[in-house]
């Protein structure tokens, strides 16, 4: 990996940790290097490629901090491997910057069904459904998680090994 990329990606790492900023920039503002990755990122969660997609929109955060939705977009890498409380994380730091980010609202939600925390998911939809009503996807989305609940794999714990008598 060349030195810079492997900076960036330092950076980035540093930069998941780093308080947010009072007085963030518009989107359309962003460093057009991170607007860039993030791209190059959620094309590669689409392909279901979550490291290399993790490190990219990593360096969109080393690039910019700012970037609420390389922050979502990490989250929702974190749901894909089932780590859950990670993605509520990553979607508070887009929140930070944010708090009436719709997607990060619906994507904290959904990560909340998942560790069971329906009502803190309901406390979400409540919020998108004043924001944008009953007509957005992310109401529907939401909503649909709610009334599922937890996944199968979520849901069950992990088998612990026993040992067995002799």
């Amino acid at each position: 990996m060349p030195v810079s990329h492997h900076l960036l990606l330092t950076a980035g790492v540093l930069a998941l940790f780093a308080a947010p900023v009072a007085g963030q920039r518009p989107d359309n503002q962003l460093s057009p290097q991170s607007v860039a990755f993030l791209a190059q990122g959620q094309q590669l969660l689409s392909a279901g490629k979550f490291d290399e997609a993790s490190d990219t929109l990593e360096a969109a955060l080393a690039a910019d901090p700012r970037n609420r939705a390389a922050f979502v977009s990490l989250a929702r890498v974190a749901q894909k491997e089932k780590l859950f409380g990670k993605s509520i994380r990553l979607t508070n730091k887009a929140l930070a910057l944010e708090p009436n980010d719709l997607d990060a609202l619906e994507v904290q939600g959904e990560s909340m069904v998942e560790l069971g925390a329906k009502t803190r998911a309901q406390a979400n939809l409540t919020k998108l459904q004043k924001l944008c009503g009953n007509g957005c996807k992310q109401v529907t989305t939401l909503s649909s998680a709610i009334n599922r609940g937890p996944t199968i794999a979520a849901a069950t714990p992990p088998k612990i090994p026993t040992a067995k008598s002799n």
